[in-house]
């Protein structure tokens, strides 16, 4: 499985990967939106991406419109990963094409379980 994490904070995208990697995955990692397009390739699909909201040159969200306008990357999760709290921006980040919203600080806990209701995590892998 593949994962690549989308955060302007290296030490964020580092805290993220070692939480997922035991789950299974490969983590790429990018530090803002447009750093995170370069990595998408449409014949060699990210099983999840894990995006933050606020990062400088594309947000989080403009991340999110930017996959879900790509009929290529329909098939990828899209799991926002952020300290916005805000229950109008949290949606604003679903209706864009977010599949799932998590609030940080996160655990392996609610990461693993985020994943398994997405579909991208099978419980018998873990």
């Amino acid at each position: 499985m593949r994962a690549l994490i989308v955060d302007d904070s290296r030490a964020i995208r580092r805290l993220l990967q070692r939480t997922i990697e035991p789950l299974g995955f490969e983590c790429s990692m990018a530090e803002h939106g447009e750093d995170a397009l370069t990595h998408l390739d449409p014949d060699d699909l990210f099983d999840v991406v894990l995006v933050d909201w606020n990062m400088p040159v594309m947000d989080g969200l403009a991340l999110v419109k930017a996959i879900r306008e790509n009929r290529s990357f329909a098939r990828m999760s899209i799991l926002m990963v952020s300290s916005e709290s805000d229950p109008h921006k949290m949606m604003k980040a679903l209706i864009a094409g977010a599949d799932d919203y998590l609030v940080k600080p996160v655990s392996q806990d609610m990461i693993r379980e985020k994943l398994e209701s997405l579909g991208v995590l099978d419980t018998a892998q873990v």
